[in-house]
């Protein structure tokens, strides 16, 4: 698996579609910081994380998966991978661990608006790190979808429109009405933006991501009998 993460990693910072990532990211925390906090003079970063949530990670996902696989199928590497010793399991462990560092590392780097706002206030720390922890788990089931998108098609297009329409509707499927409040991913989240600990979202979002973990896993080993 180790192999697998590092290979991707440097896929991710060899190529601009790290830093892109980490730009667009970053825009998008600079723009519901200035909306959540500095227009509202709150010293409260629950928002921050939220808003970054709702509608940054339907950009983001789809960027970082739509070439897990469909590049690897059109360049014809595919074949290197199914043929491997290493387990498919720890392949595509591999490649969503490698999309979650990229992720990481923009969390971390957005904890400097922590240090900001304690310049006007007293911002709870412990909201800002439950908020952080609800983020990494939405974030694993939003990669989960686009990369088992990815795993269906050779196009990358064609996978991150997939995923970005998936992403739509799963977070804002309660806009539409509130008996689907209980698949929404963004519900799922709510709570620990609040700064509090659902370990009933958390298990919520853990099952939602091993799902669409074990369908990728399931449609890359077909692909492998066939191969």
């Amino acid at each position: 698996m180790k192999a697998i993460l590092k290979k991707e990693l440097k896929s991710y910072f060899l190529s601009p579609i790290g830093y892109v990532v980490i730009g667009i990211f970053l825009l998008c925390f600079s723009v519901f910081f200035y909306l959540t906090v500095i227009t509202s003079g709150s010293v409260d970063l629950g928002g921050l994380y939220y808003y970054t949530a709702l509608y940054g990670l339907i950009i983001i996902a789809p960027i970082l998966t739509m070439r897990m696989f469909a590049e690897e199928r059109k360049n014809g590497t595919e074949q290197l991978l199914l043929t491997s010793p290493i387990s498919m399991f720890k392949v595509v462990i591999g490649k969503l661990m490698a999309a979650l560092c990229v992720i990481a590392i923009t969390l971390l780097i957005s904890f400097l608006f922590y240090f900001i706002v304690t310049f006007f206030g007293e911002p709870n720390i412990m909201t800002v790190f439950v908020a952080m922890l609800g983020f990494i788990l939405i974030s694993i089931a939003s990669l989960s979808v686009g990369m088992f998108a990815s795993s269906l098609t050779e196009n990358q297009i064609i996978a991150g429109i997939i995923t970005v329409a998936f992403l739509i509707i799963s977070l804002f499927i309660t806009d539409i009405s509130n008996l689907f409040s209980s698949i929404s991913l963004i519900n799922f989240y709510t709570r620990f933006a609040q700064g509090v600990i659902s370990i009933e979202n958390a298990i919520s979002l853990i099952l939602f991501s091993m799902l669409f973990i074990s369908l990728t896993i399931i449609v890359m080993q077909r692909r492998k009998l066939v191969k």
